[in-house]
């Protein structure tokens, strides 16, 4: 049978343990690692190959130098605009769009039970990974392919980092049922030019930006450019 039609898996124990691998790499994370490995293993519901690809992140993450892993973490998912795991920063970047679209998946993890941690966004994805997998497996394998081109472009720059966080995404596409493939990705601009101000009075980034009558869609999509302005 092609894994790419099968029936989902259940998969609550390995999103909640994905969520997990993909946060802060904290003393209270190390101290779960071999935890959340071994309920990967018992819920079964990624490959042997992907499994072992996890082990060896956990096992890095519970037993390695504690000052350099949690450096390289701020280092590749703090200071770096592809590999960000805010799923809206590479949909909707610093456009006003990403506000409206907040407060969708807010809307949808409430009506779920769901309550974020404070400050935690709603498209942190281990806050992702968390709401799936409060869903029965069909509705959390649709979930993760809203989201799929997105995991995707963040998997493909972590492999070019040559990052073992990869797995994670690799693993992520895979009870989406989705094809864990390299994408090409544009290059990343320097962090000081994505991360400076528009000078005043010049106008700002209007990419993805909406007539504010218009309705914002609850859905994470691919981002469209902004239609051009009338001339004044």
């Amino acid at each position: 049978m092609n894994p790419f039609t099968a029936p989902p898996r259940k998969m609550t124990h390995t999103l909640r343990a994905l969520a997990w691998l993909l946060r802060y790499p904290d003393a209270e994370l190390r101290r779960l690692t071999a935890a959340l490995a071994t309920a990967l293993h018992d819920e079964a519901a990624l490959e042997p190959r992907r499994l072992a690809e996890l082990d060896a992140l956990a096992k890095r993450l519970g037993g390695g130098d504690v000052i350099r892993t949690e450096a390289e973490y701020v280092e590749l998912f703090d200071r770096g605009r592809r590999t960000a795991l805010h799923l809206f920063e590479h949909v909707h970047g610093d456009s006003r769009d990403r506000g409206p679209a907040m407060v969708d998946l807010m809307q949808t993890y409430e009506h779920a039970g769901l309550q974020l941690a404070p400050g935690e966004l709603p498209d942190y994805l281990p806050v992702l990974l968390e709401f799936a997998s409060t869903q029965p497996a069909r509705e959390a394998r649709e979930f993760l392919r809203e989201t799929a081109h997105i995991v995707r472009a963040i998997f493909s720059a972590l492999l070019e980092r040559g990052s073992p966080y990869a797995s994670v995404l690799a693993a992520i596409l895979d009870l989406a049922g989705e094809p864990s493939e390299r994408v090409e990705l544009a290059a990343e601009p320097p962090l000081d030019d994505s991360w400076a101000e528009p000078e005043a009075f010049g106008g700002c980034d209007s990419s993805g930006q909406s007539r504010p009558s218009e309705p914002q869609p609850i859905h994470i999509v691919r981002p469209a450019k902004a239609a051009p302005r009338a001339a004044a």
